[in-house]
């Protein structure tokens, strides 16, 4: 837990001034018992009504101070917790968008969202009844056996025997608790796991009917969080009431022993009394401690879990000094890669890939299922970094780079369309703040986009809902596409990104970036052929490896991979096929 260092440091002086107005309030309860003590033994047993106002006054102005004390202690420790919570969650969520590709596949992404809903309010109550109830119950267990022993030697003897066992109730919980709170938030993990796969794939459960199984699998985990819950709960259950059972044997002693002696005229009823508030604050202190500790137990799994993430260091490393020239040209080398995903079994993913692709060249790249296309252009940008071998971009090995300053020189388009809520504008803005609305215009119209979003009444500014629900396959493409183009990259990447466009409308947005990209580095994946015929040069992909570079003449003649993907296309005659 080495993160909340930096928390404390910021957030100690508040955290005192907390713990002073709680240390007042407590002081405040623990004098009211004696009070009332002496109230009965000197005002009530003498008859003395003055002195019965008088201290009762003097109870009321103690009251009152410790009213003052306990508002302006939940307004303090409201404020720290809040801000606490907010920048664990803030350093939390930067810490995650820092880590590579590589960091994050470590953790489940429900379980990242847990991390950073759940377990951060989890140690953020803890810190909030920290200042609270947390440090008024100790001190109020030890300031009453001390006013309680102070007031009555003979009676403290019931104290000696019932803290001890109390004390081994609550190390007994600690000790049970821990692992099974961890149990109750990796459960918890699982319900998001089922619910954020659900929302992500809601209309092909529709489209499927697959309701009634999906619902199936969220009762499976949801009950499963029940019951580890439940019996958490349960274990818990035991602890409290057996403290209550053996405060109150102590406070039922206490009243048998007291009146045994008041009977012998070896004690006052004041101190019967007062001993007997004492035993209740200790009993409510001790069910408090105890609260405490279950509270502890599970901000201390979540702390744990957020820890994790923290310590994460990034796989990626890079050389300060390292930058691309200022005038880029677009190069891009790939000198024996070879990469595989971590903790993948079997083969690599890419083996031993040779590739030079000169400035302004468009590289068309074409493969199989699973013959690693995304992945090779995925090295680019750094999202991985390859286990073997060199990418150089102009000449600089880009694991020396900032992955930031490589990245801003790269547009990319992904096979996965992702669209943002929000309007047009703002989706297209991604790819370049800065941009003017001519800018975006212009890279709308390259992508054919300007023509659909001119229809809608807002035009540019039309809302979309999350994930640009309300557009079409092919319109969420040309607005991806467009907001790569925004950005006025020197390397362009386009993965599979035309497949929900027609024949037509890919020709109009090739044309318009043959026009736009001249100087610019195009990779452009696709699966089909004719997407990538009129390339300057064609990587075919087999099983990781390139089978085949040239254009589409030269494969046609020399590779036999592009021959059987051009022939499961267009049957067996090509001669009369032509790029679109």
């Amino acid at each position: 837990m080495g993160f909340m260092k930096k928390y404390v440091t910021k957030h100690w002086k508040l955290f005192l001034v907390a713990v002073f107005f709680v240390t007042m309030e407590a002081f405040a309860d623990l004098l009211q018992p004696m009070i009332m003590s002496r109230i009965l033994d000197v005002g009530v047993a003498e008859n003395r009504m003055d002195y019965v106002l008088r201290l009762g006054g003097v109870m009321l102005l103690i009251t009152a101070f410790g009213a003052v004390a306990a508002s302006l202690r939940n307004i303090v420790a409201s404020r720290v917790s809040q801000k606490f919570g907010t920048e664990l969650r803030g350093d939390l969520f930067d810490k995650i968008q820092s880590l590579s590709f590589t960091n994050i596949e470590r953790f489940e992404r429900a379980s990242l969202i847990t991390r950073l809903t759940n377990d951060v309010t989890q140690v953020q109550n803890f810190v909030n009844g920290l200042m609270r109830i947390f440090v008024k119950a100790p001190l109020l267990c030890i300031g009453s056996l001390i006013m309680a022993v102070q007031l009555n030697q003979h009676l403290a003897v019931v104290l000696l025997i019932v803290v001890p066992i109390v004390g081994v109730l609550v190390a007994l919980n600690l000790k049970v608790g821990f692992a099974r709170f961890v149990g109750v938030q990796k459960a918890l993990d699982g319900v998001n796991r089922i619910m954020r796969e659900y929302l992500s794939g809601v209309r092909v459960v529709k489209a499927f009917n697959r309701f009634d199984h999906e619902a199936g699998k969220f009762e499976q985990a949801n009950t499963d969080y029940q019951n580890k819950s439940i019996q958490v709960t349960r274990l818990m259950a035991i602890f409290n009431p057996s403290i209550l059972l053996t405060v109150n044997f102590g406070i039922a002693a206490v009243l048998w022993l007291g009146a045994w002696r008041v009977n012998h005229n070896q004690m006052q009823v004041g101190h019967i009394v007062a001993f007997v508030n004492y035993m209740t604050q200790i009993l409510f202190s001790l069910m408090t401690i105890s609260m405490v500790f279950n509270m502890f137990v599970r901000a201390k799994a979540s702390a744990n879990r957020i820890g994790e993430v923290f310590d994460q260091v990034n796989a990626m490393s890079w050389k300060a000094e390292a930058s691309l020239p200022e005038r880029p040209v677009g190069r891009v080398e790939f000198e024996n890669v070879t990469f595989a995903y971590e903790g993948a079994a079997g083969e690599p993913v890419l083996k031993q890939i040779n590739l030079t692709c000169l400035p302004g060249e468009t590289i068309g790249i074409i493969g199989s299922t699973g013959s690693g296309k995304s992945s090779l252009v995925n090295l680019i940008p750094r999202f991985y970094d390859p286990s073997a071998g060199q990418i150089r971009v102009d000449g600089i090995d880009i694991r020396e780079l900032d992955p930031t300053q490589l990245r801003d020189r790269i547009a990319i388009v992904p096979q996965k369309t992702i669209l943002f809520s929000g309007t047009i504008e703002e989706n297209l803005l991604w790819g370049n703040e800065q941009a003017t609305h001519e800018d975006i215009e212009q890279a709308a119209r390259m992508a054919d986009a300007h023509s659909f979003i001119s229809t809608f009444p807002e035009g540019y500014e039309t809302k979309l809902g999350q994930r640009g629900v309300n557009l079409s396959g092919g319109q969420k493409q040309r607005l991806s596409i467009a907001r790569a183009l925004v950005r006025k990259p020197d390397i362009l990447i386009l993965d599979d990104c035309t497949s929900a466009l027609d024949t037509a409308t890919e020709t109009r947005i090739k044309h318009a970036l043959k026009q736009f990209a001249a100087g610019v580095t195009c990779f452009m994946i696709a699966q089909r052929i004719t997407s990538v015929m009129d390339a300057d040069k064609i990587v075919v992909m087999d099983d990781g490896e390139i089978v085949g570079i040239g254009t589409h003449e030269t494969l046609m003649s020399s590779c036999r991979v592009y021959v059987e993907i051009f022939q499961s296309q267009f049957g067996k005659e090509p001669h009369h096929v032509k790029a679109e």
